[in-house]
């Protein structure tokens, strides 16, 4: 069985986008197009251990004839995976192909697979010539399947750019000419992931960060990349979700990721330094603002109001202000959809992942720099948890005296020293005695995020509030608006106690990376 690391980016779109694609210029231009019917059918134990390894075992039918079975690893999580290939004469897993790959050893003779689902798809494929580059491009129309229950099924409708020799940039220059032609979207769920979301009914469900795995001894640009491409898979998802529904812990989780990839572009802003990591940034600092008010007049009304009602049920100014804020949500969504609908949305975050994946950032004419990226990601790691621990530390202080900003500045280090927490987690997982440091040291640091968060959501309710006074439509909702403001205040006071508090716990928690 041939070992091979495929290296693929995935476009994701409905059937009249990839009709667009068939007639636009980048596939007419291509090579002659052939066109195969392809069955997959997944397999896994009765406790799904592959999949809990991130593995994934299928054996595919192309057009009845031929069948090749194949194991796939999760590998970056976007982009490069690892695939072992090998014919097969049955419609069952063969256990002697499956030596030396990491499907070995997972299951004994006597054991039985289990069919999950089916992957069928009409396959059309091309080849095309990109600078010094040879790419597939597969565009697979179909359905995924229950192997228990043929008729509960999804559409598949996908672009796959594979790279048959060449450099990996040249993936990325012809997705920005497709993604021209069609307004595709980055994939981020292999078609595996979507079966095993189908069979856990798992569809459309939020997502929220996951821990992020690492290879033996990773590098710097190892960790990088595999941080920052969890942070846009988990974007995506969200994305799809507000895309099909106006949900508030959808929009929340979008914006969780993106602040989650901006920390993650600051915690290794020392081996990112070009114009290009400038460039994004700021783009997708500006790009994703919209979503920003929609989801501060989710938690005001989700939140502070509502325990406003509760605390004045006879304040009948509080009604009126509610269905004002709630017209003003409507559009805010609509701004924040209008965001995500956007072309240069789409094609912002496929620049993002060509960035994060084989940007020229990861090589660096800067001697120093090029041996931090080659270098252990662990000892990386450790540099920038030490930096991020005394910022907080230093900002911090006085905190029930500093100035709103100040504590805002301080909220903001707090967030990155947490995510950098969480994001260097499996590099410093090797006992358990640190693992425990850890787990209390997040633990401090998330709740003076939080205390500092829920002060800048008071600050943020009276912006709303002086606004909602001078635009109300009612002097009943007016007068609301300010007796909520002056109700956020008496909060605030309580707030600053505590964040003293938890700021004394993290002061006392032992940093877990030295």
């Amino acid at each position: 069985m041939a070992a091979n690391k495929e290296i693929e980016l995935k476009l994701v779109g409905d059937a009249s986008d990839l009709d667009a694609l068939e007639r636009s210029a980048p596939l007419m231009e291509a090579g002659p197009a052939r066109t195969t019917s392809l069955s997959s059918t997944y397999f896994d134990a009765p406790d799904l251990r592959l999949h809990k390894a991130g593995v994934a075992l299928r054996i595919r039918e192309i057009d009845g004839g031929r069948r090749l079975q194949t194991v796939k690893t999760r590998g970056d999580g976007l982009f490069a995976r690892g695939e072992w290939e090998s014919a097969v004469e049955r419609r069952e897993p063969d256990l002697n192909s499956l030596k030396g790959t990491p499907a070995a050893g997972l299951f004994s003779a006597d054991e039985p697979f289990d069919a999950l689902f089916t992957v069928a798809v009409e396959r059309t494929v091309r080849q095309v010539t990109r600078g010094r580059s040879r790419i597939e491009i597969a565009i697979d129309r179909g359905r995924i399947f229950k192997s228990a229950d043929p008729v509960s099924a999804i559409a598949v409708g996908e672009v796959e750019l594979e790279l048959l020799a060449g450099a990996p940039q040249d993936l990325f220059a012809l997705a920005a000419d497709i993604m021209a032609a069609a307004p595709l979207r980055l994939g981020v769920a292999s078609k595996s992931a979507r079966g095993h979301a189908l069979l856990e009914g798992r569809l459309n469900d939020v997502a929220n960060a996951q821990p992020v795995p690492f290879g033996d001894e990773p590098s710097a640009a190892d960790a990088f990349r595999a941080i920052a491409n969890a942070c846009l898979v988990q974007l995506r998802m969200n994305e799809d979700v507000m895309l099909a529904r106006r949900d508030s812990d959808a929009l929340h989780q979008t914006r969780v990721a993106i602040r989650r990839l901006r920390s993650a572009f600051s915690l290794f802003g020392p081996l990112l330094r070009h114009a290009r990591t400038d460039e994004l940034k700021a783009e997708l600092k500006r790009l994703s603002e919209p979503l920003g008010p929609a989801r501060d007049l989710d938690v005001f009304l989700a939140e502070t109001l509502a325990d406003e009602r509760e605390r004045r049920p006879d304040e009948s100014g509080l009604l009126n202000l509610e269905k004002q804020l709630q017209t003003q949500k409507a559009k805010a969504y609509d701004g924040a959809l209008a965001t995500l609908r956007s072309d240069e949305w789409r094609r912002l975050v496929v620049e993002l992942a060509g960035w994060i994946n084989v940007g020229a950032w990861l090589r660096s004419r800067d001697e120093q720099i090029a041996r931090q990226i080659a270098g252990p990601a662990r000892d990386f790691a450790a540099t920038v948890l030490e930096k991020r621990y005394r910022q907080v530390r230093r900002k911090s202080r006085r905190i029930t005296k500093i100035t709103d900003e100040k504590r805002h500045d301080a909220r903001i280090s707090a967030k990155k020293l947490r995510y950098g927490s969480e994001f260097f987690a499996d590099l410093f997982a090797d006992k358990p005695k640190r693992e425990r440091k850890r787990v209390v040291f997040v633990k401090a640091v998330k709740r003076l995020q939080g205390r500092l968060g829920a002060l800048n959501d008071v600050a943020t309710g009276h912006e709303l509030m002086a606004d909602a006074a001078q635009t109300g439509r009612s002097r009943s909702a007016a007068f609301a608006a300010g007796v909520t403001a002056a109700d956020g205040d008496a909060r605030a006071d309580a707030l600053l106690k505590e964040a003293k508090e938890t700021r004394k716990a993290l002061m006392a928690a032992e940093p877990f990376w030295r």
